[in-house]
């Protein structure tokens, strides 16, 4: 059903920045410093602060990359340019596993908000029952509206929506600490109960609310100018990472051990806490503040997570539409609404297999366990970024040039490494064993082998982190200690593999087998003219 224009450039600044802003900021914002801080105590402070950096690195990949490549679904191309066919097969795959993810997690915070409406959604242990399943496929499809009727719609929908989301979110945060203030909880346990290994333990959460930035670039097509993913990555990497150190805060302030009928100081329990966390902290205070500040978090606990949802859902349509582009799915995928100039064939596809994972993985993981598994898969994919960056850099094809990448470049690859080492036992081999299989199938049967040499690095690479968490403290052997492995993760991955992709990049521009997206051919043409 295309009409041949390609996809509409209808998004301008202030639309991506929230757009941005809005899928970062949502389940992680509830979820992630809770669990943060069970294993880490006030020390998770310290973890987002580490969390910001390691994501101003990665960003500043994306914002290189695409400035040359302004495309949809542009991370999950950029490594077809710099390694060939099977290495993007690969990391494209990674993408989507993360994509797949983030919507069913999304439904099941909505579910979380609506139990304490409905407390028949979730179980004793924090499970969506079977009602609690049959919700999360009803907003899976819910999603579907809010993407299909064209870009400009969808950004304008966001717009005012993630406006009214950001206020409902911050607002409760300061109310509950006018309500409730216990200094105590960051000095008369320890700052750092369980040293610094509770830090790095925690990281992976604050790494999956960040990753929700690369939804920018995946719309890149779609921009007015591709200059404003520029300014929309770096407002939103900063904008969520104050959110997210607000929110964490306050967690740990208000945190009222005997009201929620924990000892203190035993963080570490704060896994008996089922259901929002902020939502079962505000429950806990009666005033007048502490009732509004309940009712808003209410209502950002159902409607929040579900703008993030349909936000993601259209970044992974489009991450379906740049596979299919690289030939790894069929040509379908490429079509575009003859009217909305959307992908909406990924839509379709995509919601129902959210809907499946949604009701199929309901009775079997907590909302904290579908966190793990999208971080790993999200962090495979984003390590190709740097060394495609560098590789790129070499073609002598870049446009547009970050200032220090060289630098840049191995610390964003060495904190990718470092979020999937940290994920831990058994999140890594699950997402890695999906991702073989998905990539070996899709392999097969379009017979991608191009570029089979040009990947043996990052086959390597993924098999060098499932092997350390396997033998680290806190995998299956428990042979090496969890900060040596850390240390042997950093030095291998920047010593071995970053210097390894870059010697495997494409010796030259990869013109005989890809396409830009932004060639006349495909319809759209670059702001300097098409290339």
């Amino acid at each position: 059903m295309s009409d041949g224009k390609g996809m509409k450039k209808e998004i301008g600044l202030t639309s991506l920045i929230i757009i941005g802003l809005a899928s970062a900021v949502a389940t992680a914002i509830f979820f992630s410093p809770l669990q943060m801080t069970e294993v880490a105590g006030p020390g998770s402070l310290i973890a987002w602060i580490i969390a910001i950096l390691f994501y101003v690195t990665i960003s500043i990949t994306y914002i290189e990359l695409s400035q040359t490549y302004a495309e949809a679904g542009g991370p999950s191309r950029y490594s077809i340019y710099s390694h060939g066919a099977v290495t993007n097969l690969i990391n494209a795959m990674a993408d989507l596993l993360w994509y797949l993810f983030i919507p069913p997690i999304e439904a099941f915070a909505t579910i979380e908000g609506l139990d304490y409406i409905f407390p028949s959604l979730l179980d004793s242990q924090g499970f969506p029952t079977l009602e609690g399943a049959i919700v999360g496929v009803i907003l899976m499809f819910a999603y579907i509206p809010f993407n299909y009727y064209g870009v400009k719609t969808f950004s304008r929908i966001t717009s005012g929506f993630g406006t009214v989301k950001y206020i409902i979110y911050i607002l409760p945060a300061f109310l509950l600490l006018l309500v409730f203030f216990n200094v105590k909880n960051f000095t008369a346990y320890g700052f750092l109960p369980f040293g610094v290994a509770g830090i790095f333990s925690s990281m992976p959460y604050a790494m999956f609310a960040f990753g929700g930035a690369r939804v920018i670039p995946d719309f890149a097509e779609e921009v007015k100018k591709k200059t404003y993913l520029i300014y929309a990555l770096i407002i939103t990497v900063i904008g969520e990472g104050l959110v997210y150190l607000l929110f964490d805060f306050t967690f740990i302030a208000n945190l009222d051990w005997t009201k929620l009928g924990l000892t203190p100081g035993n963080w570490a329990s704060l896994n008996k806490v089922v259901g929002n966390p902020f939502i079962v902290l505000a429950s806990t205070h009666h005033s007048g503040l502490g009732q509004i500040a309940l009712l808003l978090l209410l209502i950002g606990g159902i409607v929040g997570p579900f703008l993030t949802g349909y936000v993601y859902m259209g970044g992974g349509a489009r991450v379906l539409f740049a596979s299919a582009r690289s030939g790894f799915l069929h040509e379908k995928f490429k079509a575009l609404h003859s009217k909305y100039a959307i992908p909406y064939w990924g839509l379709i596809l995509f919601a129902i297999v959210g809907a499946v994972i949604a009701f199929l993985f309901a009775p079997v993981p907590s909302i904290y366990g579908l966190i793990d598994d999208a971080t790993v898969a999200g962090y495979i994919g984003f390590a190709t970024n740097p060394v495609a960056m560098m590789v790129l850099r070499m073609q002598g094809v870049t446009k547009w040039k970050i200032k220090g990448g060289s630098i840049i470049s191995p610390i964003a690859f060495a904190a990718s490494s470092l979020i999937v080492f940290w994920s831990g036992w058994p999140a890594v081999p699950y997402s890695v064993i999906i991702l073989a299989i998905i990539t070996a199938i899709l392999g097969i049967v379009g017979k991608v082998t191009e570029g089979l040499k040009e990947s043996t690095w990052y086959i390597g690479y993924i098999a060098f982190l499932t092997f350390m968490t396997y033998i680290g403290s806190d995998g299956a052997l428990s042979l090496v200690p969890y900060l040596t492995a850390t240390l042997i993760t950093v030095i291998v991955s920047l010593v071995l593999f970053y210097p390894l992709g870059i010697y495997q990049g494409l010796r030259e521009r990869n013109y005989l087998y890809h396409k830009e997206a932004s060639a006349p051919e495909e319809g759209l043409e670059s702001e300097e003219g098409g290339r």
